[in-house]
């Protein structure tokens, strides 16, 4: 019993050391300025940039292949921080942001066939094979992404109400302008 318990012991101090070493060894470093540009994106995966998703479109400004301008739910404020992180120019946005919107699914017309399921980047929409589906609006990022593999055109996308939670300033440039109306002296 007790020889069993000492080669045990023997053999897991063995596999510690060799994992320990192996560890060191082997260590792959990840680039801090990926990983930094990486925090700045909004992690939508919505391949709207041109990658598969944030993290590749990342790993592609950091090594200088792609302009900072190219993520579209990041908008204006995305594209600045990571033109101030690389302490480049910014640029305008490569394509025009999109109002925030959701997908929703007609629950009458859904097969349940699960290609929007797997298409989805962010797991947003729940259903079973053969089943409806339907979509969490909160998780929902509105990336168009479920709508090209759907068969039966049952989806859709609808723009997002604004909320206390989600509204913004206006674009001072997209603002209307009102006209100016001259105050008459009162005597």
């Amino acid at each position: 019993m007790i020889s069993a318990i000492l080669s045990l012991g023997i053999m897991a101090l063995a596999f510690g050391l060799l994992l320990g070493y192996a560890a060191v060894r082997f260590r792959v470093d990840a680039d801090p300025l990926v990983e930094k540009i990486d925090a700045l994106l909004p992690q939508t995966q919505c391949g709207q940039c041109g990658y598969p998703g944030c993290k590749p479109y990342a790993e592609a400004v950091a090594q200088g292949s792609a302009d900072v301008n190219h993520c579209v739910p990041g908008g204006q404020t995305t594209m600045r921080s990571i033109a101030d992180l690389l302490g480049v120019e910014p640029k305008d946005l490569a394509q025009e942001p999109k109002p925030p919107s959701v997908a929703v699914i007609d629950e009458n017309r859904c097969i349940g066939c699960t290609l929007c399921i797997q298409a989805c980047p962010v797991d947003a929409i729940v259903g079973a094979a053969k089943q409806m589906h339907t979509v969490l609006a909160r998780e929902c990022t509105g990336c168009e992404l479920c709508l090209e593999p759907c068969p039966v055109d049952c989806i859709t996308l609808e723009v997002s109400p604004e909320t206390l939670t989600d509204w913004r300033w206006g674009n001072p440039q997209q603002t209307r302008s009102y006209p100016v109306i001259p105050l008459r002296k009162v005597s």
